[in-house]
């Protein structure tokens, strides 16, 4: 055995169904489908991919049983014609070839149902629903806004609801069945009933949004009555032995008198009753606010519902499936100790696709690692394929083998040691090329090093390329400052510039004084590698960066986590300038080290360069501390011991021992223009190109590799 995951990697077994591992591929919407309801090459080759990377079951998207009825997203996946069993059956064929199995995820999205609303269809509901109002508009940027669905439907008077009556409950219950014996004639290996997320069923099995006195209302039984009742026609519509797997919400997360645990428990057990064959124990938020996403269903905190899969477990005899950002090993013991008997993982396997391989062979410091920045679900909100900020091959599948061998071997000389060089540096040396990287720093990582001081899945992605450039025939040079002299020594044919962004702080009155700070001096603190920025501390700190930098300390990310806890050379009162990616994330860092920040920002939005669900979850845990945040500031001023600024004409203003300025980043062009006499094709990547995210730098590494046909 070659790998230490005896239990996670071990065959499973749900109902009839034999596994060859117990990695799940949990539903995630992709809107990879076409817009009629049908599959397409692009999401056959999404799964394809992750069946041929050794999970050992799929679960697919969550679909449309009655399509177009209750479609969650523009692209839904239809199951309710015959017409769409030709590309399902395709799909199955597809994963099968590789020993993965698939199940179909049968879903009615009930009153958020994006389709219906759109199209202006009344929409199924257990009760009247009642009005809420959301604060995600507020942190959406302006050009999101545009993209964003409106509640307010095709007439603009907002979705239209009925309540269901019973002979309509039994014709929808039919409608699944139908839907299942479909994709049994597809070649499914099983269905997923999702019962969980504020869709049809769950709205029926929550005591918030169901409130009749029919005997499909009050209690527990009864409001599980339609999910029972549609466990009995699917397995009658299908076979004895074809297993049906119901998704369950454990908790419904900031909804008053919503599910509870109890009542999840309660319905496994009945659904065991009936015929379920595995409970998969999920959680859900209400979406209203903007916070609840990353409380449910996309946890935030590692392995946050096991607790609940623990205790379904507890009651019932069939298989339970845990998830909410549970790693593998977490998994692994989980399993050992009867927790649960699989983990479903999302994001994990859109970041790595062949994790599961990777885990066999023993081989874990080559998985890509998933850094929760949200970018995949962020995609979904406003109505867009997802992707991957760590792996831009997710959802390109179907473009084919970006790094197939060449026939022709080049040399590469890769300028610039952050993600997008590193990524770049790695694509290409696998295709077979000759790759240099050259690093100005002592160490790998750039830019993103800081990043993941505040953020620390930042520092597995840097981990991981570290690992990944080094484990290949990569010519590495740290320390080394590229010129045109070095350059024309190694006479490379191809140049890529990955050298990031430089800061040209802006136009403040009073930023010169001692006590302010741009992005690139309190980088240079932090890593203890300026000396002029180091130069306008007070001696006492000097003293202490100099000492971390002798010891070593501050090239340990990890450690300076932790020690910058303790102590670093940044005041207690903060005025941060900037409330982009890097302002917010800063914010971040120095609010969980008991720092006093105030945040502004000259522009109308804050963090535009965060992903959505990532912005709203950093911006209400900002509030929560106590950072105040103000937006659409003009009139800066920095004085000895306050900032002065206006809002709307009305002069405010702040006292603060430290000022930060977080902004003035713009494409850094000075090599490339040295070199334009260079024989040497001259590409630029990331940053230097365009100032954005690591995910902008990873695309661009691809990019790159793609459009230089090597």
């Amino acid at each position: 055995m070659l790998h230490r995951y005896r239990h996670l990697l071990s065959p499973g077994k749900i109902g009839a169904l034999q596994l060859r591992n117990r990695i799940v591929m949990a539903a995630m919407g992709t809107n990879f489908a076409a817009e009629d309801g049908h599959t397409t090459e692009r999401l056959i080759s999404y799964y394809e991919a992750r069946a041929k990377g050794g999970a050992g079951l799929i679960v697919l998207e969550t679909s449309a049983a009655l399509w177009p009825n209750g479609a969650s997203m523009p692209n839904t996946i239809g199951f309710s014609d015959d017409i769409f069993i030709p590309g399902l059956s395709e799909l199955t064929r597809r994963v099968h070839q590789h020993g993965a199995k698939i199940v179909a995820q049968l879903n009615h999205s009930g009153s958020i149902s994006q389709a219906d609303t759109i199209a202006g269809r009344p929409i199924p509901v257990p009760s009247a629903v009642k009005k809420s109002r959301s604060d995600m508009v507020r942190v959406l940027t302006n050009d999101e806004l545009q993209s964003f669905i409106k509640a307010a439907g095709a007439d603009g008077v907002g979705p239209q609801y009925y309540e269901m009556t019973p002979e309509q409950i039994a014709e929808t219950s039919q409608g699944f069945a139908s839907a299942a014996a479909r994709a049994r004639q597809a070649g499914f290996d099983g269905i997923e009933l999702h019962a969980g997320h504020g869709y049809l069923l769950a709205n029926f099995l929550s005591p918030y949004t169901n409130r009749r006195s029919d005997h499909y209302g009050g209690s527990s039984e009864n409001r599980a009555r339609f999910l029972l009742e549609t466990i009995t026609a699917v397995r009658e519509a299908t076979a004895p032995d074809f297993p049906i797997l119901v998704r369950l919400d454990a908790h419904e997360f900031r909804v008053e008198g919503g599910i509870t645990l109890p009542d999840c428990v309660e319905t496994a057990c009945l659904c065991e009753r009936s015929g379920a064959d595995a409970i998969d124990v999920s959680a859900y938020g209400n979406v209203a606010h903007s916070i609840a996403f990353t409380e449910a269903p996309l946890v935030h905190d590692p392995g946050g519902f096991i607790g609940f899969a623990k205790a379904v477990k507890q009651a019932i005899s069939i298989p339970v499936l845990g998830v909410g950002r549970i790693e593998p090993s977490v998994g692994d013991t989980g399993i050992a100790a009867g927790y649960f008997d699989f983990v479903a993982m999302g994001r994990g396997l859109l970041a790595d696709p062949d994790l599961p391989a990777k885990l066999a062979a023993g081989d874990e410091k080559s998985v890509i690692p998933c850094i929760y920045c949200y970018i995949c679900v962020s995609q979904i909100f406003i109505n867009r394929p997802v992707c991957c900020a760590v792996n831009h091959s997710t959802g390109r599948e179907y473009e084919g083998d970006i790094i197939a061998r060449t026939s022709s071997p080049q040399q590469v000389l890769v300028i610039g040691g952050g993600p997008g060089g590193m990524e770049s540096a790695r694509l290409l040396s696998e295709k077979g090329h000759k790759v240099s990287l050259w690093e100005k720093d002592q160490d790998l990582g750039g830019t993103a090093r800081i990043a993941a001081l505040a953020y620390e899945p930042n520092e597995r992605l840097v981990h991981y390329l570290v690992n990944a450039v080094r484990a290949l025939p990569i010519a590495i040079q740290l320390n080394t400052t590229a010129n045109c002299e070095n350059i024309d020594s190694l006479n490379p044919d191809h140049i890529i510039l990955a050298t990031g962004a430089k800061r040209v702080a802006p136009a403040i009155r009073g930023k010169e004084q001692r006590h302010v700070f741009d992005g690139d001096q309190l980088h240079g603190i932090l890593l203890g590698n300026s000396p002029a920025a180091i130069a306008k501390l007070s001696t006492l700190q000097q003293l202490l960066v100099k000492i971390g930098r002798l010891s070593q300390l501050l090239r340990n990310i990890r450690l300076m986590r932790v020690f910058s806890k303790l102590w670093m050379p940044i005041s207690r009162e903060v005025v941060v300038i900037g409330g982009g990616l890097v302002g917010l994330e800063l914010a971040e860092f120095l609010v969980e080290r008991n720092r006093k920040v105030v945040v502004l920002e000259p522009g109308p939005s804050f963090g535009a360069e965060l992903s959505i669900v990532r912005r709203a979850r950093v911006l209400h845990l900002l509030e929560t501390d106590g950072v105040e945040l103000h937006k659409s500031v003009d009139d800066l001023e920095i004085t000895a011991h306050t900032v002065r600024f206006s809002i709307g004409g009305a002069m405010q203003e702040r006292r603060c021992m430290q000022v930060i300025i977080a902004m003035g980043a713009e494409p850094d062009n000075s090599l490339f223009n040295k070199l334009a006499s260079s024989r040497a094709y001259i590409h630029q990547i990331g940053d230097c190109r365009e100032v954005g995210y690591i995910d902008g730098a990873i695309l661009d590494a691809r990019k790159l590799v793609q459009q230089m046909e090597l």
